[in-house]
């Protein structure tokens, strides 16, 4: 399997990127391709003692930066590393892509040069999060801040799949984000969302989930618009960083050594399990080919995970199921 990396994406590019590919070469038997400046990726693998014949290397001598207008900068930087791996995906040279860069430009490069399935209305970014037990998917996270409730729904098929298929949870229990259990909780988006999840036979739609609920993994995929899906999943990432920088706070207090130390390793036990670099990356569902957003502070531990989850992405097919279910639901 080939896997196209955007090595030059991240605040740790390229080092972090080429050193995540050489990992995933390594532990997963996937073919890099990397796309960045040439000189930059051939001296990290000859530091990495890794044979440069080995690895295809795109040369891309440009970088699209987080703050840059997504589409103008597509547009002006063809030969970015980005828009060099996108197309070559799009040319059918790899099997799917990783990108710890601009998640804007990630999305618009996906719709204009990737492509939508057929059907596909809007394109959700699907992040797998922790839970006490195990990791749920949250679609969308911030793609879409402006949906309807027929894209909700959608949305729910395409989670829900992925969820089943690469994840392998058998009927993957699927809930509506929102502020009440009951059915007419919300607003009027989430109400009339609802009623077509309901009626869904494509998902196993279990009600409307709050918030307080979903950290004990009570659901296997969320939906919400990107609005409240992005709230929801920084305010999950901000809660975790602070109980965790009080708690060390606190340990620093302690005067008895050995007392310290086990706090010290009950700590880190406990917030291994929250580690976003095991759990890898978010697809773009609804493309033609799989798109990964790896998180922008990617390591290269990160990017095996994310490498994991493309690799299972494509072996259980999870697109071509994609593709038959939303034609289906359209005719």
């Amino acid at each position: 399997m080939k896997i196209i990396y955007d090595a030059m994406g991240g605040d740790y590019a390229p080092l972090e990127i080429v050193k995540g590919a050489v990992l995933a070469k390594k532990e997963l038997n996937i073919e890099p391709i990397l796309s960045g400046n040439h000189e930059a990726i051939e001296k990290i693998l000859n530091d990495l003692n890794e044979k440069v014949e080995e690895y295809e290397i795109l040369d891309a001598n440009t970088i699209i930066e987080n703050d840059e207008e997504p589409v103008v900068a597509l547009r002006r930087k063809k030969d970015s590393s980005l828009v060099v791996g996108l197309n070559y995906l799009a040319e059918n040279n790899g099997d799917g892509l990783i990108s710890a860069g601009s998640t804007g430009a990630l999305l618009a490069g996906g719709l204009f040069i990737i492509k939508r399935i057929d059907g596909v209305e809007r394109t959700p970014i699907a992040t797998l999060i922790p839970t006490k037990s195990k990791p749920f998917l949250l679609v969308d996270t911030g793609a879409n801040v402006d949906t309807t409730p027929e894209l909700l729904n959608q949305f729910a098929i395409m989670g829900s799949i992925y969820s089943e298929k690469s994840l392998g949870n058998e009927k993957p229990k699927v809930g509506l984000l929102n502020i009440g259990k009951e059915e007419g909780k919300g607003n009027n988006l989430y109400k009339k969302a609802y009623t077509l999840l309901a009626e869904n036979k494509y998902i196993n739609f279990i009600g409307n989930v709050e918030a307080r609920e979903i950290p004990y993994g009570v659901v296997d995929v969320v939906i919400a618009d990107g609005f409240d899906g992005n709230i929801f999943l920084k305010t999950y990432e901000g809660t975790a960083s602070m109980i965790m920088d009080l708690f060390k706070e606190n340990l620093a207090t302690i005067e008895d050594k050995q007392t310290a130390g086990a706090l010290k390793d009950l700590l880190y036990k406990t917030f291994a399990h929250f580690q976003y670099s095991n759990l890898g990356g978010a697809p773009l569902l609804g493309l033609n080919k799989p798109v990964f957003k790896a998180h922008g502070i990617s390591d290269a531990q990160a990017i095996l995970g994310a490498s994991k989850q493309l690799k299972n992405f494509v072996e259980n097919e999870v697109i071509e199921t994609m593709i038959k279910d939303i034609k289906e639901l359209n005719e």
